[in-house]
């Protein structure tokens, strides 16, 4: 679970400012700064407010301003980052950035950005570190939200103190919000898209089979899905009775339990959770979105199985851009030696998707076994452990929700795969690693301005250029290639049963019909053979 927890965590998203831009809102006046090229940032905008007498419970609209609010800074909800806790319960904001060429006569494009970090860690501008200003060229809003983490966004006690996702519904005052007021900003509130890496694309594609109203107009899902086997938390009440305990408060009731721990400081309680989990615990593991219990006068989110999903009109109605890195899992390889290949055993990942009995467990880890690593040389170990990792977690569910998505109506659908490894790819220069391809949340780079990169070569600028272009054009036109150009010089075409197609990003574009299509057909024959996902 830990290399999961580290894939998940690791996707996530001032200087030369004056103070000067002022914009009269529906809940008061805001003003946010203004930078050399002409863009707007308004930085921690307050869209909801938490229950201090139960945090773990929903939150609800922030009720408005009597003075001017000066959107200055950022902020993070409650998280461990580097072994320390930080953050604070008044974190649920809004960062917006605004072209130069938005006003009330031009209304653009709103791309609302939900960042990843597994439901335990991130925040909307990546703890200060990154900023979406390759998107201004490209007239369009970009706002990114804060939502809850962790023990105090994702516990599901099945009580309706603590229904569960408080996280995800978080994210939804946080699109009513932006439907209400982004047009004094300059944008369009009908023409949102929703765009978000790992568990936040696992939240956008959960929007879209949520029993809740239609919230955007388009939607982009990247390295994380639906049937991702990460999100679904099993029933465990315990959470917060050993969190209580942890901290010296001994109950066996869980509503008592969050009481206490409710008037506890929550970087404390992130403190013991942190501790909980060094011990063994496996508390974050259970702190991620769950079905939920349905409760009379309260919203739910997630209301079934994916399983169980046969319909939605949202989906019927929403272009879809979908897809993943093409070697998602080699985020892992800088940080393990090799006997971790020596020793790895696929059986211990199988049961994460599988209700095995023993002897059906050892013939399934088998056939895995000699699909990917038959041969004992060490590099080819290696090598077919990540692309397991890769196609168990990522590439075949997201093969699953292609399919999805089709079956219930998606059109148009666009599918990709992002290959290219240069100079931004984010995870691979933060972490200072080096492997083929693109590992998991390194499309990010080329998306966003991370401050560790520094000046950006030409090759890399464009792709960055390629990247940002694609991806407006479908918040504009929901298409990404709406014309050919020197920069997209191939049309994208949209997948469909009959005809399924992806675009390989890179630096030479080319299209294809299946990605890695002798490996998606083992797990095909695998699903046939031992069972549908337990999702």
């Amino acid at each position: 679970m830990w290399l999961i927890v580290m894939m998940l965590t690791l996707c996530g998203v001032v200087q030369g400012a004056s103070k000067v831009p002022l914009v009269s809102t529906k809940i008061g006046q805001i003003q946010g700064l203004q930078f050399g090229d002409g863009h707007n940032k308004f930085l921690g905008v307050p869209y909801a407010v938490v229950n201090k007498n139960n945090p773990f419970g929903p939150s609800t609209p922030h009720p408005g301003f009597n003075k001017t609010f000066q959107a200055y800074e950022s902020k993070m909800c409650p998280q461990i980052q580097d072994n320390v806790a930080v953050g604070t319960l008044d974190s649920l904001i809004l960062n917006i950035y605004v072209p130069k060429s938005a006003s009330s006569q031009n209304l653009l494009p709103v791309m609302v950005w939900i960042h990843g970090g597994g439901f335990i860690d991130g925040s909307a501008d990546d703890k200060g570190k990154s900023s979406p200003e390759e998107f201004m060229k490209h007239d369009v809003i970009v706002v990114g939200v804060n939502y809850r983490l962790g023990v105090y966004g994702f516990l599901c006690l099945d009580i309706p103190e603590v229904p569960g996702n408080q996280g995800l519904k978080d994210q939804v005052l946080a699109f009513r919000w932006i439907r209400d007021n982004i047009k004094a900003f300059g944008g369009n509130p009908n023409n949102v898209t929703a765009f978000g890496c790992s568990a936040g694309g696992i939240s956008v594609n959960l929007h879209l089979l949520s029993p809740y109203e239609k919230l955007f107009e388009k939607a982009i899902i990247q390295s994380g899905t639906v049937y991702a086997r990460f999100w679904l938390s099993e029933e465990d009440y315990s959470v917060p009775i050993k969190i209580a305990k942890e901290l010296g408060f001994n109950t066996t009731d869980k509503l008592e339990a969050v009481k206490y721990l409710s008037t506890v400081d929550p970087l404390v309680v992130m403190k013991a959770v942190k501790d909980l989990n060094n011990a063994g615990a496996n508390i974050n593991s259970k702190t991620v979105p769950c079905v939920e219990k349905e409760f009379e006068g309260i919203e739910n989110f997630v209301t079934k199985r994916v399983k169980n999903i046969v319909s939605s009109t949202k989906v019927e109605t929403t272009p879809i851009l979908l897809g993943d890195n093409s070697n998602e899992a080699a985020v892992v390889a800088h940080s393990v030696n090799d006997e971790f290949y020596r020793s790895f055993d696929f059986r211990t990942h199988l049961p994460l998707g599988f209700h095995f009995d023993e002897a059906v467990a050892e013939d399934a880890k088998n056939s895995v076994k000699d699909f990917y690593a038959k041969d004992g040389d060490l590099d080819k170990v290696k090598e077919g452990v990540l692309k397991f990792m890769s196609d168990f977690y990522f590439s075949h569910p997201t093969q699953k929700t292609h399919d999805l998505l089709l079956d219930i109506g998606a059109s148009p659908l666009y599918r990709y795969i992002f290959s290219y490894s240069g100079g931004r790819n984010m995870v691979k220069v933060t972490q200072h690693f080096n492997a083929t391809g693109a590992t998991h949340g390194d499309d990010l780079g080329y998306l966003f301005y991370y401050e560790e990169f520094g000046k950006t070569n030409a090759q890399d600028q464009i792709m960055v250029d390629r990247m940002t272009t694609l991806w407006s054009n479908f918040a504009k036109y929901g298409d990404p290639t709406p014309n050919k150009t020197d920069l997209l010089p191939i049309k994208w075409e949209p997948t469909t049963q009959a005809s399924p197609k992806y675009l390989n990003i890179d630096l030479d574009l080319s299209l294809g019909a299946t990605p890695f299509p002798d490996r998606m057909e083992f797990w095909n024959k695998f699903y046939n053979l031992y069972g549908e996902y337990q999702i």
